[in-house]
């Protein structure tokens, strides 16, 4: 679905059969400016879907953005302002500020783990963990605040977990059929020193170190030679990464980067004078 499909739909879902509210006032279109501000601290993400989506019902809308996409903002400052018919923006503006305030709580979620990591060797990643059909702008998002991106699909890499290492019948069988078949570089799954050290064997190109403790996976870091990249991943929290990053990880994926974000506290401010 592309975000223009997104916009429509999310405006069909706010307007099934119009603005009743709005509409029932029957005032005649009114000129004006409306002002969108920071209510927080935040990183910006989602600036062209706002602008798309109030001009969706307001295609004479004029924008004029302060700020760029990944800029980080101040509380209370001004971030965009808007001319136009009043009237259709403000029929627009609860979709366009959930879109806004979604990407840029994300963008603004993953600074935090960006900065806690600072000074360290480990980047971090994002996951699948989207909201369906927002993925392309979650993860867009997620770039904006200094993180990477994992894969995007299940068509964009090979990442072995442990239900396909059991359908399989073990990480070998798993591998040695992937190389079989595909050419692409290959991410195993691993929950111990035993399953570590069988993919440091089959000289996989990435292992992602699941759920383990800080004290596991200082162990099982000494058996990864350093061709071998590696990824932390399973309760990273914001007041755990910076302690598995100084282990000298390679990546820590984050669920929450996309699946629990707070949504970033932004308001489009009218001028009805």
């Amino acid at each position: 679905m592309t975000t223009a499909e997104l916009i429509r739909a999310a405006l069909k879902e706010d307007m099934p059969t119009g603005d009743i509210t709005t509409e029932s006032l029957a005032v005649k279109p009114r000129e004006g400016e409306a002002v969108l501000k920071a209510k927080s601290d935040i990183v910006l993400s989602g600036s062209p879907v706002f602008e798309q989506a109030i001009q969706f019902l307001e295609p004479n809308a004029r924008l004029k953005w302060l700020f760029e996409e990944g800029d980080f903002i101040f509380q209370g400052q001004n971030i965009c302002s808007i001319e136009g018919n009043l009237i259709q923006i403000l029929k627009a503006e609860r979709v366009a500020l959930n879109f806004l305030g979604k990407l840029s709580g994300i963008a603004t979620h993953t600074r935090k783990f960006v900065k806690a990591v600072e000074g360290t060797r480990t980047r971090i990643l994002d996951t699948r963990k989207t909201t369906p059909l927002y993925r392309e702008l979650e993860k867009k998002a997620v770039t904006h605040g200094g993180g990477l991106n994992h894969r995007f699909n299940l068509s964009d890499a090979v990442l072995v977990k442990d239900n396909h290492i059991s359908l399989a019948g073990g990480i070998t069988t798993a591998v040695e059929r992937i190389r079989n078949n595909c050419d692409f570089k290959i991410e195993v799954e691993a929950s111990n020193l035993d399953q570590v050290k069988e993919c440091v064997s089959l000289n996989v190109d990435r292992i992602l170190l699941d759920n383990m403790n800080n004290e596991l996976l200082t162990d099982v870091l000494k058996y990864i030679p350093s061709h071998i990249k590696t990824e932390a991943s399973g309760n990273m929290t914001l007041d755990r990464v910076k302690s598995v990053a100084d282990l000298n990880v390679d990546f820590i994926s984050v669920g929450a980067l996309t699946h629990s974000a707070p949504n970033a506290d932004i308001s489009l401010l009218f001028d009805w004078n």
